[in-house]
């Protein structure tokens, strides 16, 4: 083989693993403990956490070995600047990446035993790893909830108008709230519901609307676009990543989204904009969308394009009105009810 090409997928291979080191710190709160108090022992950082020690021993060595932690000459551990970045609070945290690293392995072991089938068994598959369905929705509000704030929020004109009338946004397939949250904080007079079909996810987005401060406006519930329980007109209905979650019902949607808008409300899609031109997966930029949409398939949907959104508003008189972010790679669809 090649030594330059052997060298190079190397390097990869120990970014991968040190991903992984990270990943067991952050789904054990062990950075966080670390991070507050400064350094520790082993058996100390083991109580804070609740976990074993042995395993924590085990831990640190690696942690230490990846360059996540320091020691000092007492044994006892601290976060380098690189470990510090894997604390979830941190501006700019990497968790998400931690969490990706296991996801995108999981996702590639059911899809290398499934394409012997061709079975595609849904969204239970999130379910499946147990340490990594309660932190979807921090590793979501991570990767796009400053993305939403800088650059969506305030090139999207729907929010403001929404904001102006004091109306009510619903936010389907909610997640951890991060999104109605976010949105909620930005504009004072905007009141929302967020709908998902996880408790999990439910528990942790009223939690978190009463630390930012805004449970008095934003609430949310159990359901989805096909339990539409809202006892009042609704101005913007949000899907944020979530259409091609229930393409396949296209026609349903799109109903359902048309008839639950007052007059002049809109329906605000927000979705990876997967490329018309198959060169452009070649782009490192969307490779990993290519990879996603691998495990998209898995659980029964595939990524639009901005065109197919687009026809599927004229299809219920709503006219899109089309946003692109990111160079192309997302797109906020805006349909708007007469």
């Amino acid at each position: 083989m090649n030594q330059q090409l052997m060298q190079s997928l190397l390097q990869k291979v120990q970014g991968s693993l040190m991903l992984n080191v990270a990943y067991i710190g952050v789904t054990n709160y062990l950075f966080e403990k670390l991070s507050s108090m400064g350094r520790a022992g082993v058996e100390d950082l083991a109580e804070a956490a609740t976990i074993d020690v042995g395993y924590t021993r085990r831990w640190c060595d690696a942690a230490y070995g990846f360059e996540l932690l320091e020691e000092d000459d007492q044994g006892r551990f601290s976060l380098t600047e690189l470990g510090r970045a894997f604390v979830p609070d941190t501006v700019g945290s990497l968790m998400p990446f931690a969490i990706q690293s296991i996801l995108s392995a999981h996702m590639a072991d059911r899809a290398a035993e499934l394409m012997r089938s061709g079975e595609r068994p849904g969204e239970k598959v999130l379910a499946e790893r147990s340490m990594i369905l309660p932190w979807f929705g921090p590793m979501l509000e991570a990767l796009f909830g400053p993305f939403l704030e800088q650059q969506i929020l305030p090139k999207v004109p729907v929010y403001a108008e929404i904001n102006r009338r004091q109306g009510l946004a619903v936010d389907l397939g909610c997640g951890n709230g991060w999104y109605l949250r976010r949105m909620a904080k930005r504009y004072p007079h905007l009141r929302g519901i967020g709908l998902d079909g996880f408790e999990e996810n439910i528990n942790q987005a009223s939690s978190a609307a009463v630390a930012d401060g805004v449970a008095e406006r934003v609430s949310f519930r159990t359901g989805d676009i096909h339990q539409f329980t809202v006892d009042e007109p609704v101005d913007l209905i949000a899907m944020n990543r979530a259409l091609h979650h229930v393409w396949d019902d296209k026609d349903n949607v799109f109903r359902i989204l048309s008839e639950n808008l007052r007059p002049g409300g809109s329906a605000v899609i927000w979705e990876p904009n997967w490329p018309s031109d198959r060169r452009l997966l070649r782009d490192p930029g969307y490779r990993a969308m290519a990879f996603q949409n691998l495990s998209e398939h898995i659980q029964g949907n595939h990524f639009l394009t901005s065109n197919e959104i687009s026809e599927a508003f004229r299809e219920v008189d709503m006219e899109p009105e089309v946003y692109l972010f990111g160079e192309g790679k997302e797109v906020v669809v805006v349909g708007r009810k007469h």
